[in-house]
């Protein structure tokens, strides 16, 4: 008999999901050092891994799992969510292309104003669009550009060959077609590797870019992008995560003219579909067989 412990905002639905579902085998308990199996959300878990002495499995409610690959402890196998924030992060950020392309902030502006007043527009057809990491929303961010008629260049580790993408690369070769490129989205993992890696030697070559971050804030050196900034090698900041969240009030991406910043919720996890995933995961850990979505600690994702 395996025992779960919930640790999450939305326990309270959570533990109505488990309840409904009727698992075999399984028994919701109230305490950290009770349970085999914990379905937590990471920045709640991480502090309570020290009560984890019987735990096996950790399903995380996140894709992002930075604060458990950053905690001393790595006795249990854990999982992350994927395969459901494709949609949700495609429409934010077609969002805003959409918004900076075809101006339709200006007009709602202009509607207040009365002011009848038409601005020249440019189509995203034939634009080229780069990808940071050719993972599962990195695939579904290129399907929808390709949708749109741009071109799309993706990067990953090794510059492998990924379906949907028409080059990758290494990060490195990126960098030096970043004058080819016309917007960029990041959709890297925090790990050793991606800390701080859109740098200052990574926007030399950009020019006029628009950039989108989906990813993880701690890829992103903040100081290197304000300069880029100012310097217009880029001509707008897109930013969903930033290095520290809440943004600090004093920070200088808040007053940034060509900064535009969200509170971390282009792709929020619903309950409902991160509980369907422990469903199958729990059914699978059941039977015996292997986890889907393991996590590498040592990769970091």
């Amino acid at each position: 008999m395996d025992k779960v412990y919930v640790i999450s905002e939305h326990a309270e639905t959570y533990h109505r999901l488990l309840h409904n579902a009727t698992l075999p085998e399984l028994t919701v308990v109230d305490r950290p050092d009770q349970a085999t199996i914990w379905l937590a959300d990471p920045p709640l878990a991480a502090p309570q891994l020290c009560y984890g002495d019987q735990l096996r499995w950790l399903q995380s409610t996140f894709a992002g799992i930075d604060a458990l690959i950053n905690a001393p402890y790595r006795h249990y196998q854990l999982t992350n969510v994927r395969g459901i924030f494709g949609d949700l992060m495609a429409e934010y950020v077609f969002g805003y292309l959409l918004n900076e392309t075809r101006h339709i902030t200006q007009y709602a502006d202009q509607q207040a104003q009365r002011l009848w007043q038409p601005h020249d527009y440019t189509s995203l057809r034939g634009k080229t669009l780069a990808i940071l990491g050719t993972g599962a929303i990195g695939q579904h961010i290129a399907t929808v550009a390709h949708a749109f008629g741009m071109h799309v260049l993706g990067t990953n580790q090794d510059g492998r060959a990924v379906e949907g993408f028409e080059h990758t690369m290494t990060l490195t070769a990126l960098r030096q077609r970043l004058g080819e490129v016309d917007v960029l989205v990041s959709t890297l993992p925090a790990t050793t590797e991606t800390a701080r890696c859109v740098n200052a030697d990574f926007w030399q070559y950009a020019q006029d870019l628009l950039f989108i971050n989906v990813g993880r804030g701690a890829t992103v050196d903040e100081s290197a992008l304000i300069k880029a900034l100012d310097e217009k090698k880029l001509r707008l900041a897109v930013l969903d995560v930033m290095q520290q969240e809440p943004l600090p009030q004093a920070h200088p991406f808040w007053a940034h003219p060509r900064v535009c910043i969200t509170p971390h919720i282009a792709a929020v996890s619903f309950p409902e579909q991160v509980f369907d995933l422990f469903a199958d995961n729990y059914r699978r850990w059941h039977a015996g067989k292997p986890l889907a979505h393991q996590v590498d600690f040592n990769k970091g994702y």
